[in-house]
Order: structure tokens, then C-alpha cells, then sequence
């Protein structure tokens, strides 16, 4: 049985092709258009799902589209309905836009499908699932468990902003949701507006900042106290009732009603790229760790209504690794399973495994020998010995062809080692927002400037932002308090006590970047100014040659770890193709790229002479 499954219309467009059940090709439109979570219709990520799958259209047995269209057009006109006469403008702007992609949007389905290849409507099904049944299937079902509870928590899908499920089998029963407009990923991207990031980008980036907040401080708990005694309102079972009078985003065109916000918390909204002040910080470690109690109340009540000891995460707020570690740490659930592409893009897998097993009804089969049915999350294109030398052709590039891979690894071992920066890229290319070892650029952790350099130099955004380390699976205690596997970098743990420097007594009042570069431990680079690090658990099974790279590191300078970071500039979608990375190369500070067997050096390559403004191309996300 075949089966694509399409996210599409809102943000980060994603196709997803299975066969049988099994997961064969998923890719985001973004990689392939070069536009940073762009919402069109997934045409090159169908094509390549499709030629990857050896199918066409005409083949499948169904197309899923992740979410009810009429369900969220309901949705929307009930809420102005509600709201109104507030936001009158916002609705009459929007009403064009809704009745096309919302109310039409099985005939715009069509026109585009038609675009790649006509076929007989009749012979394919088109089906429309609900958008946290899609989040909750893509969690569930590549998981490795027979039973599980389910969360979801996102934005909001067509009413639903979160979910509990409990999967067992191949069934998916939803127990309890949260309806819009309440929601704790609404909640968290206000104050990702307010703080000065992007919304539906940036949430990573309050994330990132919170740890500059003051623990525990008078500042942090009136900031909390506040937020709780005005803005929300948290229950026990962690559902949240939202201060309507305070947000913006039911009816207007803004998230919050800025200068209400002003009169709360003392200051106005933060304006892109402007200097962070501890206010700022402190503010954003006040909603992160409100952030964190919900969702461990949500946990606790899931395990009391399922009664299951695993859990299983989906939806953008499960990219919160921060609350990821903290929910581990809780020891509510044995065992946790987050879906890799937890956002919108994941949707896509979601609607394409929940029709295999709830419409179709056929049955679900676990490999007991697999930590999980994804792959390691690697299903997007791979290139060819071929592919890398036409592009090294067309650019007139210089580079060394290793005929023994095992040498090769050796070399790039030892350049990091010498302090360069490598770009990474081997195999098929990761699917979800983050590096994993297919398209990453690579530092040494135990270098105090690599953090600055590859923030400044090659990544060109905000100082303040971490890095995250890859680490040997089986050394993974050796560096860090992580017990268990942590393949898809979205679990934040404790650097090991006995790798930290003690901090001084005045750090709590030192300003902002004089923490930063406070050496906190012996790999200063991937250690995060609270000890702690985003890590990535590399294994042998998954990605072979990341594996024996690292193992290389290890072998010449005694750590098996390395830093790793996405394989892009600030703005740009991870790289796709060869051409992608080479790009990268020559319009960064970086030193050497490796693409499959072969080594490019930055000194020996022609002077660049694009003129694509890519700085002007790629803004601040």
C-alpha cells in the first residue's frame, strides 16, 4: 500500500511518502526552494518523495493532506464572530486568503497534484485528518512502543491547540483537548513576539535566552507572578485559560496588544537585532519555566488517564528540548519518544501513517531491533560521486577525491582538532529542523573561541546562541547527565559536575556576554552558560561514517564529541544539494567542506564572484 502524506499552506511544507507502513521518503519544501519555512504547496518534496519511492501519482492509493480545512475555516469565522467588532480589518484583509485555502482547498489540491502528473481522481483517495491526529500518528506509530500516551502541543490545528492520546496497537484514542483560543504554544510565541524574535521561527531562540535569566531571583518570580496572575491561568491537569484581553492574535494582526504588555512588565516590545538587556532575560526564563510546570502537569495528567509508562511527544512545542529534559528528569513516564520533525512538517508523516492504520485499518508491526521506525530521521535526497564533481565542474573547484573513506575520516578528525570549522555533509539529508550528522558544520567543544566563531564568522547571528554537541552513543554519560539515547537532538541534560569550572561569586551580576564567555567547563563550546548542552547521541546503526568520524576525534584528542551546528547561514534552510553546500563554503569564514569522499579547502578555491546579496536574501529568522 502506498501512500503520501502533505503539510501545506501555513508553515514549513512537507511531503511524506510510505509503503506498507513503512517510511521510505519525507522532505520539507523549504531545503529544495531555499525560502525559510516556506508554506507553498510541497511540489519539489512530492517529486523527490515520489522518485525516491520509484511511483507516481497514479500508483497511490492515497493522498493525505495533514489537517480538515473546513474544520479550521469554522474555526476562524466563529472566532471573528466571537471577537467582533474587534479585528474587523484583520478579517476583511484575510477573508480573500481563507476562502481560497481553506474552503477550496481540495480543488487547489488537485491543480497542483495535476501540475506533477494527472491521474484519475477516482482511483486515488484524497483524505483530510485532523491536524493533532496527524501530529499525534507521526509520534505514535514510528515509536517503538506498543503503548503509549500521546501529547501534542502546538499553536493551534483546526480547534485543538493540544492533545492527550493514548496509541495502543495500531488505535489511536484522543482523550482530552485543549480548544483554541488557549494554548500553551500561542502563550510561548507571544513572548517570542514581545521579546523581539520571530514568530514560528524564533521560539528556539527565547529558548536559548532564558538561561541569562536570573534563577531564582525577585525579578524572575515577579515576572512569573505576574504572568500567572494576569496572563494565564494554569490547572492542575495542565489545560490553560489565556487573558483574551491581553492577546491579540483570535482577531487582530499582532500577538499581543503591545502596550498592555508595556503596562505589565514595565518596558515596551523588543525591536529586532537590538541590544538584550536582563530584563529581556529574565522575562524569557520566567515563561520557560511556566512552560515547563504545564507541560510536566500535562505529562502527569497523561499517565493518570492512559496508564501507560510511555509517553510520546508531537507539535511544535516538543521542540522545547529544555522541558524535554525537565519532563525526563521528572521521571513521570519510563520512557519518552519525540517525533524528530515534531512541527507542521512532521504533519505530513502523521497523515500518511494515520491513514495507513485507522483508515485503512492494517495492522501495526514493531522492529524490536530498531530504537524507533525513523531512520534517524535521514530520509531526505542523497547525492552521487557524480553529483559532487559536475557541481565541483561548474564552479571551477578544487579538491582532493578519497578513494578510502576511513582516511578521509581521519583527516577531518584531525582538522577539527586543529581548530577549523568543516562543513559535514554525507548521506541523505535530515528531515525536521535539525542537524543530525547529514548536513552539519562541525567545530571542536573543547576550543573556548569556537563558540564565537561560529556564531560570528560563519553563521552571522546573535552571539548569545548555543551550540549543541554530538556525542559517541556510547560515551554519551561520559559528558553528560543523559541516561538514555538522545538521537534527534531534543533533549537538554546537565554537562557532567566533574567537567565544570566553578562560576565566580559575582557571576549573577556580570553583564550578558562576559557570561557567555565565561569558561564553564573543558568543552567550553557545547556548555551552555547554565552547564547545560542540546544533545545528539550518534550511533553506528544510523549514521555509519558521522559515527566513525567522531570515534577518529576521539582517538586523537581523547573527547568523543564533537560541536555541531546546522549546515546554513542565519535565515537560510539547511542545504540541500552539493551545489547548497559549496555555496555555504565560499560565503562564509569557513575552513574546509566535506561532501561524501570528498575535501574541499577554502584556500584553494577560485575568488567567489557571485554577487547574490544572500545577507539581504536570508534575514534574521
Amino acid at each position: 500500500m502506498k501512500i503520501l502524506g502533505i503539510s501545506a499552506f501555513y508553515h514549513d511544507s512537507a511531503a511524506a511518502y510510505i509503503e506498507n507502513g513503512e517510511i521510505i521518503a519525507a522532505a520539507q519544501e523549504e531545503r529544495f526552494t531555499r525560502k525559510k519555512h516556506d508554506p507553498a504547496f510541497p511540489t519539489n518534496a512530492v517529486n523527490f518523495c515520489l522518485q525516491y519511492g520509484g511511483v507516481k501519482l497514479s500508483d497511490l492509493d492515497a493522498i493525505v493532506f495533514y489537517d480538515k480545512p473546513l474544520l479550521k475555516m469554522e474555526r476562524l469565522l466563529e472566532t471573528y464572530y466571537a471577537f467582533s467588532p474587534r479585528g474587523i480589518r484583520s478579517f476583511l484583509t484575510a477573508i480573500p486568503v481563507w476562502l481560497k485555502e481553506k474552503m477550496f482547498l481540495k480543488r487547489m489540491l488537485y491543480e497542483e497534484l495535476f501540475e506533477i502528473e494527472k491521474f484519475d481522481k477516482k482511483k486515488v483517495k484524497l483524505l483530510f485528518p485532523e491536524h493533532h491526529l496527524s501530529h499525534a500518528a507521526s509520534a505514535f506509530y514510528p515509536s517503538p512502543f506498543e503503548d503509549a500516551a500521546i501529547m501534542t502541543l502546538d499553536g493551534v490545528g483546526e480547534w485543538a491547540t493540544a492533545s492527550i492520546c493514548h496509541g495502543k496497537g495500531k488505535d489511536i484514542s484522543i482523550l482530552k483537548e485543549l480548544k483554541f483560543p488557549h494554548s500553551l504554544g500561542l502563550l510561548y510565541s507571544a513572548f517570542t513576539y514581545f521579546l523581539g524574535f520571530k514568530v514560528n521561527s524564533g521560539e528556539y531562540k527565547l529558548m536559548g535566552l532564558a538561561p541569562y535569566g536570573r534563577h531564582g531571583s525577585k525579578e524572575v518570580e515577579d515576572y512569573k507572578k505576574i504572568i500567572k496572575d494576569v496572563l494565564v491561568d494554569v490547572k492542575p491537569d495542565g489545560s490553560i485559560w489565556l487573558n483574551q484581553d491581553y492577546f491579540n492574535y483570535a482577531a487582530g494582526l499582532k500577538m499581543v496588544f503591545d502596550d498592555k504588555w508595556e503596562q505589565l512588565f514595565g518596558f515596551p516590545v523588543r525591536k529586532s537585532e537590538t541590544m538584550l538587556d536582563q530584563k529581556h532575560c529574565d522575562l524569557g526564563l520566567a515563561i520557560q519555566e511556566i512552560t515547563e510546570d504545564i507541560v510536566i502537569l500535562m505529562a502527569e495528567e497523561a499517565r493518570k488517564i492512559t496508564g501507560s509508562k510511555n509517553l510520546v511527544l508531537a507539535g511544535g512545542v516538543a521542540l522545547n528540548c529544555v522541558a524535554n529534559g525537565k519532563l525526563q528528569n521528572s521521571g513521570v513516564f519510563k520512557n519518552i519518544f519525540i517525533q524528530p520533525a515534531a512541527g507542521d512538517a512532521g504533519g505530513a508523516l502523521g497523515a500518511a501513517l494515520a491513514a495507513y492504520h485507522i483508515y485503512f485499518n492494517q495492522p501495526r508491526e514493531i522492529d524490536k531491533e530498531k530504537a524507533d521506525a525513523m531512520f534517524g530521521s535521514y530520509l531526505g535526497p542523497e547525492y552521487s560521486d557524480l553529483d559532487v564533481k559536475l557541481m565541483a565542474k561548474k564552479y571551477d573547484a578544487s579538491y582532493t577525491h578519497y578513494r578510502d573513506f576511513s582516511e578521509l575520516s581521519k583527516e577531518t578528525a584531525r582538522l577539527l582538532s586543529e581548530a577549523n570549522v568543516v562543513g559535514w555533509f554525507q548521506g541523505r539529508m535530515e528531515f525536521g529542523p535539525r542537524a543530525l550528522g547529514g548536513r552539519s558544520i562541525l567545530g571542536d567543544p573543547r576550543n573556548p573561541e569556537m563558540q564565537k566563531k561560529l556564531n560570528l564568522k560563519i553563521k552571522y547571528r546573535e552571539g548569545f546562541r548555543p551550540f549543541a554537541p554530538s556525542v559517541l552513543a556510547e560515551d554519551v554519560e561520559e559528558y553528560f547527565e543523559c541516561k538514555t539515547e538522545s538521537p534527534y537532538m531534543l533533549l537538554v541534560h546537565g554537562v557532567q559536575p566533574g567537567r565544570r569550572n566553578a562560576m565566580p561569586s559575582n557571576y549573577e551580576e556580570l553583564p550578558m556576554m562576559d557570561k557567555l564567555y565565561f569558561l564553564r567547563s573543558d568543552l567550553p563550546s557545547i556548555t551552555h552558560i547554565d552547564y547545560s548542552a542540546r544533545i545528539q547521541t550518534v550511533h553506528q546503526e544510523t549514521n555509519p561514517r558521522y559515527h566513525e568520524m567522531i570515534g577518529d576525534f576521539k582517538k586523537l584528542t581523547g573527547v568523543g564529541v564533537v560541536v555541531n551546528t546546522s549546515f546554513n547561514v542565519r535565515g537560510e534552510p539547511i542545504v540541500c544539494t552539493p551545489e547548497d553546500a559549496y555555496k555555504c563554503l565560499m560565503r562564509t569564514e569557513m575552513d574546509y567542506l566535506v561532501v561524501g569522499d570528498f575535501l574541499f579547502e577554502k584556500t584553494k578555491q577560485p575568488t567567489w564572484t557571485e554577487t547574490d546579496n544572500w545577507k539581504e536574501e536570508f534575514v534574521l529568522d
